[in-house]
């Protein structure tokens, strides 16, 4: 596990989901944020959207702050994804910022047919490497940074394009934890292949991606229960995803009390509110 991703714990030692019949405990080791930034209308919310339940949706809705929670069982251990899906339209500073701080891996989107929108992942590239690099002398850790920076549209075809290639490539020359994808999140174009590298960067289970686990909902939650040893085969080889319906965003006040336990170094204080499946 990489350093960054062991730093930004913010959770109980072990966490308990209940889903109906279904109890589910999280180690916080396997606890993790996933923070979607960029401009409006790039199409966040959509890749986010493939990313939850393989849809797409053509009718465009601004996002102010989206919370989703996915569970996973992967060959018996659990793992939880936190995802932040931000306004494009930031107009609470403060509040990206925390989002920041608080964010394990990050996705960078812009429009391959908006200039504007590739001006404003290089300005949130900046300043993640600057909030993260003050995170990280204050708490005297090693961190690394998991990103992908994603150029949606690609559906959109070459006349409408605003931003090279080889431009963007150029975002990511050199850091062996950023990678860059064009996608369409409308065709589903390497949508799955840029979660797996994600994933991957950040040394995550490849399995969290979304071709690599079975997807069930909250009423077949039992298939997240641990099996006698005896009834265990070649499924226990299986993975697990399953999206929770009424997740709740962690409150900005124990956000910030993480922040600051984080720097202060006051002890094991790194437990988030906590978010139940219901």
């Amino acid at each position: 596990m990489s350093a960054s991703l062991a730093l930004s714990q913010p959770r109980a030692m072990m966490k308990t989901l209940s889903s109906g019949n279904c109890t589910l405990s999280v180690p916080a080791k396997n606890s993790y944020r996933m923070v979607v930034l960029g401009a409006s209308r790039v199409g966040k919310s959509s890749i986010v959207s493939r990313f939850l339940n393989g849809r797409f949706e053509d009718q465009y809705t601004p996002t102010i702050e989206d919370f989703h929670r996915k569970v996973y069982n992967i060959r018996g251990d659990m793992y939880q994804l936190d995802i932040l899906d931000t306004s494009g339209n930031h107009p609470f500073p403060a509040m990206r910022r925390l989002s920041i701080l608080t964010g394990d891996v990050f996705i960078l989107v812009f429009s391959l047919d908006n200039r504007e929108s590739f001006d404003e992942v290089k300005r949130l590239q900046k300043q993640i490497l600057e909030v993260k690099s003050c995170l990280k002398n204050k708490t005297k850790e090693a961190a690394e940074l998991p990103m992908v920076i994603c150029g949606n549209k690609n559906d959109h075809g070459e006349l409408c394009r605003q931003v090279p290639t080889t431009e963007a490539e150029l975002l990511v020359s050199g850091d062996e934890n950023c990678a860059y994808f064009e996608v369409s999140a409308k065709k589903n174009t390497n949508v799955d292949e840029m979660f797996y590298v994600l994933f991957s960067m950040a040394k995550l289970p490849h399995e969290m991606s979304p071709a690599l686990h079975r997807k069930i909902s909250v009423q077949y939650g039992d298939a997240f229960h641990p099996r006698p040893f005896c009834m265990r085969r070649v499924k226990e080889m299986d993975a697990y995803g399953m999206v929770s319906p009424f997740a709740r965003r962690p409150s900005v006040n124990s956000d910030l009390k993480y922040i600051k336990a984080k720097v202060l170094r006051e002890g094991q204080a790194r437990e988030r509110d906590k978010c139940t499946i219901q």
